[in-house]
């Protein structure tokens, strides 16, 4: 859509100097700069306690741009255009006095779209939009994207949305996934619900089980502060890992529309059978990396990271076995998995579909399983696992895969997700952020989750960095006869 048909916008980034700022969101308007779809009047704000001159502020931002932008994507011409459109203010966002120099800044057009972005503490979050309306800049144009993860429990995420409700109606809320904006993610829509060769398949009658891994190379490097009050399950697990989930799982919408597709990604929430009590112990894994060695290099343990108590009980990987109370998906296990510091960085979607009945053609060496395989990093690609005949005499089957790889198919840049997931927002529309009824579905499913970690044991299981987890991680598969899915 050329960038006349969309509205001016404010675009408020508070953390400004921080992380996500300088390496995700700050080089995602950089392309959407550089690639025409910005309106020209679009302004970006960045928002800070740190006091920069605006020259030296975007000298830090063009160095963080040119170094995460794909190679050969950062020109000067581009750059210099879009620093133009660049500006920054030192502000307090806890204290309320500073926010009228905000409001200042920002003047009174109220033709424009505003759009906050809170890159910040969660804890910060309430006090801020109601920072933002004592000083007039809510109004019906203004829209809030906030960052996960919300809350440490149902209880701190309810008061975090009680306080944003009371400031931006629902509409106006956008809770952000990254992983909801990446085009791996929405290919499985497109792949599920636009090819009448997978919709009959997509149920327990075919599905043998599936696998949702999200694993990570690195520790928790400058993050422990943090990290070690979240851990892997309030990190990883319920919002990123369960949003796939919903996506696998989810019934058609009658519309590709926010309301249609979010209505049914909630009806899979509700339908994940609940684990509690000593169902946690047969059902979910607990692991923390302690030190290892990866190609030759050593790795700390998580208990010597930067920031991270000595004595943590905080977990670094997470695996469970979920399953989905509904006639689609009855006896189907659904197998989640995510971690620090393993042996592989990746993350993919295994569909695992059911045996043929009967081996007709005999031999011990006959795969036994189709497999649909759907990676979203480190690349993004589709593969389909058949059998064939090998060449020759006789009727020796192998397993090949037909491929589709998005780099290879499609001869374009691929959007990163955040560029996706900022033009919805300008756009308004919601359709791959998360509502807050979904945030308290998911948060009422991993509470008793924590709660029975910490009532039956509340050590987690040591693995040594650069592994693939804990053996037990193993085990929970091995119960039913299966097997993580792993290049080992």
């Amino acid at each position: 859509m050329p960038s006349q048909h969309r509205a001016a916008c404010d675009i408020v980034v508070f953390g400004g100097t921080g992380d996500l700022a300088l390496r995700k969101l700050l080089p995602a308007l950089y392309y959407l700069h550089r690639d025409n779809h910005l309106h020209p009047a679009t302004r970006v704000l960045a928002l800070a306690r740190a006091r920069h001159e605006l020259p030296a502020y975007r000298q830090l931002v063009q160095r963080h741009v040119s170094q995460y932008v794909a190679q050969g994507d950062f020109d000067q011409h581009s750059w210099d255009s879009f620093a133009e459109r660049l500006d920054y203010m030192s502000l307090d966002v806890s204290q309320r006095v500073e926010f009228p120099k905000l409001a200042k800044a920002l003047g009174k057009k109220s033709d424009r779209v505003r759009l906050f972005y809170l890159a910040t503490f969660p804890n910060l979050f309430a006090a801020t939009a109601h920072h933002l309306a004592s000083v007039g800049l809510t109004d019906g144009r203004s829209r809030i994207v906030l960052e996960k993860p919300l809350g440490q429990s149902l209880t701190t995420a309810n008061a975090i949305n009680d306080g944003i409700g009371s400031v931006f109606d629902e509409a106006r809320v956008f809770r952000i996934d990254h992983y909801l904006g990446k085009e791996a993610v929405q290919n499985l829509l497109a792949l599920r619900f636009g090819n009448a060769l997978f919709e009959p398949l997509w149920r327990n009658a075919h599905i043998d089980h599936v696998q949702i891994s999200v694993m990570e190379t690195v520790g928790v490097e400058n993050r422990g502060d943090y990290y070690d009050h979240a851990g892997a399950m309030r990190d990883m697990v319920q919002n990123h890992l369960l949003q796939l989930l919903c996506l696998v799982a989810m019934e058609a919408p009658v519309h590709f529309e926010p309301e249609a597709v979010r209505n049914e990604k909630l009806k899979i929430l509700e339908a994940l059978r609940p684990i509690s009590g000593m169902d946690v112990q047969d059902s979910t894994v607990r692991g923390q990396y302690s030190s290892g060695q990866r190609a030759g290099e050593k790795l700390p343990a998580y208990y010597f990271e930067k920031s991270v108590d000595h004595d943590s009980n905080t977990e670094t990987f997470v695996a469970l076995k979920a399953e989905i109370d509904n006639w689609r998906w009855a006896g189907v296990p659904f197998y989640l998995r995510t971690g620090k510091a393993l042996a592989q960085r990746k993350s993919e979607i295994v569909i695992q579909f059911k045996a043929v009945p009967y081996r007709l053609f005999g031999g011990s060496n006959e795969p036994a399983h189709n497999r649909l395989v759907i990676r979203l990093q480190p690349d993004e690609s589709i593969s389909l696992s058949l059998m064939a005949k090998t060449p020759g005499r006789g009727m020796a089957l192998q397993e090949v895969e037909l491929d589709l790889n998005f780099a290879d198919a499609f001869k374009r840049r691929r959007w990163d997700a955040y560029e996706r997931l900022l033009l919805d927002v300008i756009e308004g529309d919601a359709t791959l952020f998360m509502r807050r009824d979904e945030i308290e579905a998911a948060w009422r499913w991993v509470d008793p989750i924590i709660q029975g970690w910490q009532d039956c044991y509340r050590s987690p299981k040591r693995y040594a960095a650069g592994s693939w987890g804990p053996d037990a991680a193993d085990s929970l598969l091995d119960r039913l006869g299966h097997a993580w899915l792993d290049e080992r």
